[in-house]
């Protein structure tokens, strides 16, 4: 078993769409990031590198790394899970969470859910939370966003490592 923890966070701008976990979400701001700056996917990317001991979202795609430049932050997502599968291992549970003031993320939830899924982790052991950071720092303020996941893994029972 393994344990993994990700965070990720981004400043908020006019101009650019809000994407949170593959889901465009209708808000007057997006996040600003040299991929399309998905907090919460790059969170679950995170806790997975982690878990794998693979170090971090920076490692694989480096923002110095023009073929990086706006892609969609589920093609990182579907190739991080591609080596956790490529280790052995499998994903158990996924527990992930959005701080932002606004917009509300609850309507979101489940069409976010339903898209990680498309990349190869089971909707049944996702997690989506919201919160709101009460006013106080930068969310506080409404310049950014943040996310957190935790994930856990086993060695697969089809794939063992030797």
């Amino acid at each position: 078993m393994r344990i993994g923890i990700g965070f990720d966070s981004h400043r908020l701008v006019k101009g650019r769409r809000l994407i949170l976990g593959g889901v465009h979400i209708p808000f007057e701001k997006g996040l600003i990031g040299h991929s399309d700056a998905d907090v919460l996917c790059h969170a679950i990317i995170d806790s997975i590198l982690g878990a794998l001991g693979h170090g971090d979202i920076g490692k694989h795609f480096p923002d110095t790394d023009i073929k990086w430049k706006d892609i969609p932050s589920t093609d990182l997502l579907k190739h991080v899970v591609g080596l956790m599968k490529a280790d052995g291992f499998e994903l158990l549970w996924l527990d992930t969470t959005i701080i932002t003031e606004e917009p509300k993320i609850m309507p979101y939830i489940e069409n976010m859910k339903k898209e990680i899924s498309k990349y190869g982790i089971p909707q049944k052991i996702i997690n989506i939370k919201a919160k709101t950071n009460e006013g106080m720092g930068f969310i506080g303020r409404g310049e950014g966003m943040a996310a957190f996941a935790v994930c856990v893994l086993r060695q697969s029972l089809y794939n063992p490592i030797i």
